[in-house]
């Protein structure tokens, strides 16, 4: 540092280390006096592989997509246990069997699911088709009675403590029930999409498949199902190429992996955990702060020197 250099910067540059450790201090500090203990804790993804046993779903040249979609489901299953930790996976079918469709979602349901991830392959009339992609699929408002249901059946709202403090007399009067059930429905509702953006923008972006969005509609499964629930289209197995894609190992493979990492995305913006949490960034503006302070003064006594 010169020695004609103004004392007063002299000290403030010497400072800087030290206002950046008080600076990290106080923002860690307000960190761990805001986070809650009770925040809500992402636990149970349910697997449906789609169709199985005397229900092969949709046909292609070679392939059936009961096949192809409990592989996938397997895949997904093993990928999850190896890389997110503390998360339970149920598979309504690990094999190829049939489950009726009420089933499907007794066992989502019975398992408290936080999230049910149903997974297929598309087809389109034609025997031979040319359309491709994915597609998503959350439950559409024609069939929200039978998701009502759904949440008056699914006991995580009873296993709450105090829960008809906290819901205002749920269990007790009728009209009360509806409002609450409709607001769980509403939630789930969003939260199915917010799920179904995220996969779709990974198969997008990150596989370059070419994709038809995100859609509403009565799909049974989904209707009765009390929790965010998305159905996967991989594809149309009756394309050649979308059929070759969904049997190769690496197709499976990219499949899983958008599917995982969405999840992984999911899961964060349900407990609140971001990838630039809000202490990293007011300690970046503090520290900004700081040294545009320093620099504009050491500009102006440059320009203008005693």
């Amino acid at each position: 540092m010169p020695a004609s250099f103004p004392k007063k910067y002299k000290i403030f540059i010497s400072l800087f280390p030290l206002l950046c450790v008080m600076f990290t201090a106080r923002c860690f500090g307000q960190q761990s006096a805001t986070a809650s203990p009770n925040r809500f804790k992402f636990k149970t993804v349910i697997i449906d592989a789609g169709h199985g046993g005397k229900d092969p779903g949709s046909h292609g040249t070679y392939s059936k997509e009961k096949n192809v979609s409990l592989s996938i489901a397997k895949k997904l299953r093993d990928a999850i246990n190896d890389e997110m930790s503390g998360i339970k996976v149920v598979m309504t079918r690990s094999t190829d069997v049939f489950i009726e469709l009420h089933k499907r979602t007794d066992i989502a349901n019975d398992n408290h699911g936080n999230l049910f991830i149903s997974i297929h392959c598309n087809s389109s009339p034609q025997r031979k088709g040319s359309s491709r992609g994915t597609l998503l699929l959350v439950y559409g408002f024609h069939r929200s009675q039978e998701q009502r249901e759904a949440l008056r059946e699914n006991a995580s709202i009873f296993i709450e403590k105090d829960y008809k403090e906290k819901y205002n007399g749920y269990g007790d009067d009728a009209a009360v029930n509806t409002i609450v059930l409709n607001a769980f429905q509403q939630k789930y509702r969003k939260q199915s999409i917010q799920f179904g953006d995220l996969v779709d923008n990974q198969f997008r972006k990150t596989n370059g498949r070419h994709s038809l969005g995100v859609k509403e509609q009565g799909v049974l499964v989904l209707a009765q199902s009390g929790m965010p629930a998305v159905l996967v289209e991989t594809g149309f197995i009756n394309n050649p190429s979308d059929e070759a894609y969904l049997n190769s190992t690496s197709g499976q493979n990219e499949i899983v992996r958008s599917i995982l990492t969405a999840l992984k995305q999911y899961r964060n913006n349900l407990e609140g955990i971001n990838s630039n949490p809000p202490y990293i960034i007011t300690l970046i503006k503090h520290l900004c702060f700081v040294l545009i302070f320093i620099l504009l003064n050491i500009s102006t006594t440059i320009k203008n020197p005693l």
